[in-house]
């Protein structure tokens, strides 16, 4: 068993690679839409009426892909999610004492262990219901 300390610290460097790498794909995104919002004739004329940067920004830009933005970070998280269970369940994320979806896939590994304790697969059944609930709520919103 591994103490507490090593458990936090494998949580923390789990979780810090899966952010470090999570949020350049939906930064890619939002940095073409305001690229091509920003030469579109709406902005041209709020920028010719003497308006801020800020209030074109805010005003204009924002709300025009502020749906995509939403639709991005509900559609992000349970690839997230799906990341942080398998690098569990492999090995390379949280490890025993700590409880996490792939820790408790990893005791599902064993053929016998399942056919005598069944209950072993509900995280799979809880993944695969936690990742649909987020596509659905990003589809929903978008």
């Amino acid at each position: 068993m591994r103490p507490p300390n090593q458990l936090l610290i494998s949580l923390a460097l789990s979780l810090c690679a899966l952010v470090a790498f999570g949020w350049l794909s939906s930064s890619r995104l939002v940095r073409g839409m305001v690229l091509s919002l920003k030469n579109q004739e709406f902005t041209e004329s709020a920028r010719a009426v003497g308006a801020s940067d800020r209030r074109i920004i805010l005003r204009h830009m924002l709300p025009s892909f502020l749906s995509h933005i939403i639709a991005v970070i509900t559609l992000s998280i349970p690839g997230m999610i799906l990341a942080e269970t398998s690098l569990s369940f492999v090995g390379l994320g949280m490890r025993a004492p700590a409880v996490s979806w792939g820790v408790l896939l990893q005791e599902a590994q064993n053929i016998r262990a399942v056919a005598t304790a069944p209950w072993l697969l509900s995280p799979a059944f809880a993944v695969i219901i936690t990742v649909l609930a987020f596509n659905f709520l990003g589809d929903g919103l978008r």
